[in-house]
């Protein structure tokens, strides 16, 4: 029998992967730091979902950074959560904003930010930045790291 850690669900257990965005259930965790400033950081560098018109799958590299405050973001529950666009349509805009909104309203972070660097189609790269809130004075944000697509050459 898997054991449940602290409450959570899906951590410490097997958990079969979210058929959608809204079956998946994101979890959190008590921030051990909150008296400390600091940035935390996501990378998903194989993100799929559907084009919602075409069925045709669309591919991302998202970043997510956030300044924690009371709450932090359980990591399998994002990896499971994420991971549940693999079927659903969605644009690019509305799958970039909604997941950080969604995170944004399960832990409600000082600051956060995503990145969602899509792939080309139709000859058409789209990249989605989103930002609520303001960073913490005095902490250091990274470059996220992903340089705008170039084509080949």
């Amino acid at each position: 029998m898997a054991r449940k850690i602290g409450g959570l669900k899906q951590l410490g257990s097997a958990t079969p992967l979210p058929k959608s965005p809204q079956e998946a259930e994101l979890e959190r965790v008590p921030n051990p730091h909150q008296d400390t400033p600091y940035i935390a950081r996501f990378t998903c560098p194989e993100f799929t979902c559907l084009c919602p018109i075409t069925g045709q799958p669309d591919f991302a590299h998202f970043v997510i950074d956030y300044a924690p405050r009371a709450w932090l973001l359980e990591s399998k529950s994002l990896k499971l959560y994420l991971a549940s666009f693999r079927n659903t349509g969605a644009f690019h805009e509305d799958a970039t904003v909604g997941i950080a909104k969604r995170i944004v309203e399960l832990i409600e972070p000082a600051w956060l930010r995503i990145g969602g660097y899509w792939y080309p189609r139709g000859g058409i790269p789209i990249d989605v930045f989103w930002q609520w809130g303001a960073p913490p004075e005095g902490v250091w944000i990274p470059d996220q790291g992903v340089s705008p697509y170039r084509g080949r050459g």
